[in-house]
């Protein structure tokens, strides 16, 4: 067999199945309504969670970049691809989260993998060596694909069952005798299939116990989570308590592209010098870093953005449960819409978007089998009459498909 006819007969086993991907093209910019086949539609698929992709405000911003700075920069950091603008933004990030330093990346997937790479595999001083990594098991695909490029014999790496904080002291527990260079626990600050919320508070206890450095990868936390959109430590009282924050500029902060690591000034130096997607990489486009700025200038100066995005989520949350769905409970903007079967979620997507919601499915093996959802992404660019819209929607075709009494 060819290694074409091998992709065809998975393609073919994913289509029977009900589990194949398909993309529908917007003809339109993204926001809270969206046009697809010529038809507007309420959003509820996009990070777009405060409203910021086609901000007004963020599109001057980035048109003024590109008029300024221009398209690109053909180059990585060190050589040529360093402006000011970058220096700007990556200060303007540290100071909204509190931390002495931030380096920028093409996404948070790169940063991740920067990050894990170089910090297990490096000598840093130290002729022989071993670090150990407890990581949620349920934390980000970028997460775990940065640890599989640490070095077997220089990383334990161990899972913790998900926020299962007596699992994590156990293991720590049992490990403190042990003469690690480094002990990390790295967890996502928002887990994006559930929507939940990592305890920080306990981690950051037990970290400090157990001698431990404390990683979040907070893209769906950063610009949602907290009174001012600082994320999930600031939701909970731990900013400036996390040692290693990884974000990113293509969700809640304009919705385009880029990610960063931030954290002490002595991790950053060090990740410009050893984080090889940084390295190897061409740097952010003008017009992203000035869009970007100009969408985290957006959020500390109007207040009410947040408070929109919090009171949208809560009022969805209240009413797709009247209707009769079953959710998992939460105060994210993340709101799976819980089904079971993978054709479920498939066919209420399609009939959804029929109806006007867009709206897309989850299934085996983005999350465990038998549990198979809708994930509705709530928007502080959502109006009232929007949601509603979305909820007549909801409740047409949870009918029709026998879903909801």
């Amino acid at each position: 067999m060819t290694a074409n006819e091998l992709f065809a007969a998975e393609l073919k086993r994913l289509e029977d199945s009900k589990t194949f991907k398909y993309e529908t093209a917007l003809e339109s910019a993204q926001g809270g309504v969206v046009q697809v086949n010529g038809k507007k539609v309420v959003m509820l698929a996009s990070n777009n969670y405060l409203g910021m992709s086609n901000h007004p405000v963020v599109r001057k911003a980035a048109i003024k970049g590109l008029t300024r700075f221009g398209y690109g920069l053909a180059s990585v950091r060190f050589l040529t691809g360093t402006q000011t603008i970058h220096l700007e933004l990556e200060k303007k990030i540290s100071k909204f989260l509190k931390t002495e330093d931030t380096i920028l990346f093409s996404s948070s997937f790169a940063a991740n993998v920067a990050f894990f790479s170089a910090i297990t595999n490096e000598k840093l001083g130290y002729e022989t060596y071993k670090d150990v990594i407890y990581s949620d098991r349920l934390n980000h695909a970028s997460i775990i694909d940065g640890q599989r490029l640490c070095k077997a014999e220089v990383v334990d790496r161990k899972i913790y069952n998900h926020a299962d904080m007596a699992d994590l002291e156990r293991q720590l527990e049992e490990d403190k005798g042990k003469d690690y260079r480094i002990r990390m626990i790295a967890t996502d600050g928002v887990f994006s299939m559930e929507g939940d919320l990592a305890p920080l508070p306990r981690i950051v206890e037990l970290a400090k116990r157990y001698g431990a450095v404390v990683f979040i990868d907070d893209a769906h936390g950063i610009g949602v989570c907290g009174k001012t959109g600082r994320g999930t430590a600031e939701h909970f009282g731990v900013l400036g308590q996390i040692d290693f924050i990884v974000g990113t500029l293509g969700k809640a902060i304009g919705g385009a592209a880029g990610g960063f690591i931030s954290g002490s000034r002595e991790m950053v130096t060090y990740m410009r010098q050893k984080g090889r997607p940084y390295i190897f990489s061409n740097s952010l486009p003008p017009s992203i870093v000035c869009g970007t700025m100009a969408a985290f200038d957006l959020l500390q100066k109007d207040k009410s953005i947040v408070r929109r995005l919090h009171d949208n989520t809560a009022y969805f949350r209240a009413e797709i449960v009247k209707l009769g769905f079953r959710i998992i409970d939460g105060t994210h903007p993340i709101v799976p819409i819980m089904l079971g079967e993978a054709s479920i979620a498939q066919d209420m997507s399609t009939r959804l978007l029929k109806a006007g919601v867009y709206i897309k499915g989850l299934w085996y093996p983005v999350v465990p089998k038998g549990e198979a959802r809708l994930r509705a992404q709530i928007s502080a660019g959502l109006t009232r009459s929007d949601i509603d819209r979305s909820l007549v929607a909801f409740k047409k075709v949870g009918k029709k498909m026998k879903v909801i009494g």
